[in-house]
């Protein structure tokens, strides 16, 4: 039986498939290097810090200033890539955001720093919930868990990959030329960026329509299902979706969400560094082990809600997983083998959360509203991004040990639990 866009339902599921392994594979891509260039501080830290005389608490308060520029700019960027296209928008971010990761090489004084940090995060701001609201023109709301899913395990494989790549630049580049070890990291990592915009310029389709790889039924089909389920949605302006309080309830999500994203980002190197590893490249395989694991998590986690229908309890279990592996991960600190496994399991359940999260405001906002909305939840939540690591900062600062750091952010984690069981909605 075929339905009325003509195309039978087999067809059209074969169709999702061969946009998927067209669009998420470059998506993932992008964001990996998007994702290097932010935390590859974690790993220049290790040596950065020393020559130039920084404290934990200065580190801290750069790797999170990035995203007080991320906040500031990104509804407007979201919305940018509504008027002119995911195109240009992702092609503009990406380039600047390579140009500015190089120019840390340059880093001298802790303002340097930091506003260096802060265009970072102004010129990456949009990168992601833009991908995410892209998404959204290709997949209707039932797939969306899962090709969330797949587009951020780009979190994960940016660890997985990430770690082992600086560790070896950093080994390998230490004493070469003028620069230093962390200089070279910054610099090899942001060349890519810039070579990647400019592909996505020749290689991204707009929307279904501009996909010369699908034939017109395809195309027809892909759209006319997206318009159907889109009609009915009230939330059709960025006002309507700032007066829904489910916006807000998921912003306080996604808030405590990231912080254990943050602190597995920024602070793993240094967490690794402290149960007795030693060696820039062995710190850096070692600290890909939680991220792989998460890798894992975060695409079962993605599936078997979509298969499921279900959203809140794989949500709110991923986030408890990720509390209680955050509090294991403080308390077994002086045990090198037990703070492994213990921050394997946080990234499990920080990683496993995020694409069931980004499933739950994608069905209940379209058009405008799911630009500005994506973005605000976005935006929002991503200021942990700050919080976190300036606060563990401080506080190894202060007491000498990132444990009173991560306990905290594992009450962030909790409380990403019960907003989740008390307000987000049985919806299947």
């Amino acid at each position: 039986m075929r339905n009325n866009l003509n195309l039978a339902p087999d067809a059209l599921e074969a169709t999702y498939k061969k946009i998927a392994w067209r669009l998420i594979p470059f998506l993932v891509f992008l964001f990996v290097l998007a994702w290097i260039d932010r935390v590859n501080v974690g790993f220049a830290k290790l040596q950065m810090l020393q020559d130039l005389q920084f404290s934990e608490a200065i580190y801290g308060l750069g790797a999170g200033i990035f995203f007080i520029g991320y906040f500031l700019f990104e509804v407007p960027s979201n919305l940018l890539l509504e008027k002119i296209g995911a195109r240009k928008t992702l092609a503009r971010i990406t380039i600047l955001w390579g140009l500015t990761s190089m120019a840390m090489v340059y880093v001298k004084t802790p303002a340097m720093f930091y506003v260096i940090r802060f265009f970072l995060g102004v010129f990456e701001a949009g990168f992601f919930p833009g991908v995410v609201l892209y998404l959204t023109y290709w997949f209707p709301a039932a797939k969306r868990a899962r090709v969330n899913g797949l587009f951020m395990t780009s979190f994960a494989i940016a660890g997985v990959v990430g770690g082992p790549i600086a560790g070896f630049i950093m080994s390998a580049m230490d004493g070469v030329g003028h620069y230093a070890n962390w200089q070279w990291l910054f610099l090899l990592e942001g060349i890519p960026s810039v070579l990647a915009g400019i592909m996505v310029l020749l290689y991204l389709p707009e929307k279904p329509v501009n996909a010369g790889w699908l034939s017109p039924a395809q195309q027809q089909a892909v759209s006319g299902a997206l318009a159907a389920e889109n009609h009915d949605n009230k939330h059709a302006s960025l006002r309507d979706a700032c007066r829904n309080y489910r916006v807000w309830i998921c912003a306080a999500v996604y808030f405590c969400v990231v912080s254990g994203n943050a602190t597995i980002a920024f602070w793993s190197p240094s967490i690794i560094k402290e149960i007795g590893i030693v060696g820039n490249l062995q710190i850096g395989l070692i600290s890909a082990i939680p991220f792989l694991a998460g890798t894992i998590a975060m695409i079962w986690n993605g599936i078997h809600s979509d298969r499921s229908g279900e959203r809140r309890l794989h949500c709110a279990l991923a986030t408890l997983v990720a509390s209680i592996g955050l509090i294991l991960t403080g308390f077994f600190i002086g045990s090198a083998v037990l703070a492994l496994c213990a921050l394997t399991l946080a990234a499990i359940g920080i990683l496993a959360a995020f694409p069931v999260f980004w499933s739950i405001p994608a069905a209940f906002l379209t058009g405008t509203a799911a630009a500005g909305g994506i973005a605000l939840i976005n935006s929002i939540g991503n200021l942990a991004g700050f919080a976190a690591p300036y606060l563990i900062g401080s506080l190894k600062t202060s007491t000498g040990s990132v444990a009173s750091g991560l306990y905290f952010v594992a009450a962030l984690e909790f409380c990403a639990t019960i907003l989740v069981l008390l307000f987000i909605k049985k919806v299947r």
